[in-house]
């Protein structure tokens, strides 16, 4: 089993390589984001390290605290990416995130690359919203659209790795200066210093 921690194997500086992002997360209380990002952060990612190369997220997560809504502007503003994340057993989490993809459409960047996730795709037998109905509006607004399970780690990779491939590498985000203190997930090396940057709440 390959090391987390193994060198890459053409042995460049990745220092001039790498892009930083930042991903803000959105969504009801108690819809997985938390949890998501976990999982994200915790995963194996080593047979994805050549593809995923220059890409590191800084993730924003609220811990549920969208209910400061006058605030919310202050925390997706400068971000390239963002994922809405819905419930699949809750009707009313749906309706909230395509309230999120609004305004995320309406105040964001116009450049934002932005995925809706339908999670706890463990609970099937519970589906409150169909997939079917989830793709279409995914569809109609251009979002990238996965449904995903924290608990069994279904999709998790995929989706942040789909974001990354959709972010511009044209135009690298400088990383330095705050990139020290940023929760950043690179995704060539997963040290345990990156673990302990993300998700420390």
């Amino acid at each position: 089993m390959t090391s987390r921690g193994a060198a890459r194997p053409n042995g460049q500086s990745q220092a001039s390589k790498i892009c930083q992002f930042k991903l803000v997360l959105l969504g009801e209380s108690a819809v997985g984001k938390s949890s998501l990002v976990l999982r994200f952060v915790k995963g194996q990612f080593h047979e994805y390290q050549e593809s995923t190369i220059g890409v590191k997220f800084e993730i924003w997560d609220t811990a549920g605290q969208e209910r400061y809504h006058s605030l919310a502007p202050m925390y997706y503003r400068g971000a390239q990416a963002a994922i809405v994340v819905y419930d699949i057993t809750n009707q009313e989490t749906f309706a909230r995130a395509k309230t999120w993809v609004k305004e995320l459409q309406r105040q964001a960047s116009p450049s934002i690359v932005i995925a809706l996730a339908g999670n706890k795709a463990d609970l099937a037998s519970k589906r409150m919203v169909e997939y079917e109905e989830a793709q279409a509006y995914a569809d109609d607004n251009s979002l990238l659209f996965m449904e995903t399970s924290a608990k069994t780690a279904m999709n998790v990779n995929d989706l942040f790795l789909a974001i990354a491939k959709k972010l511009p590498k044209s135009e690298p985000q400088s990383t330095s200066g705050a990139a020290g203190r940023s929760r950043g997930v690179d995704l060539h090396e997963q040290s345990q210093q990156n673990k302990n940057q993300c998700c420390s709440n």
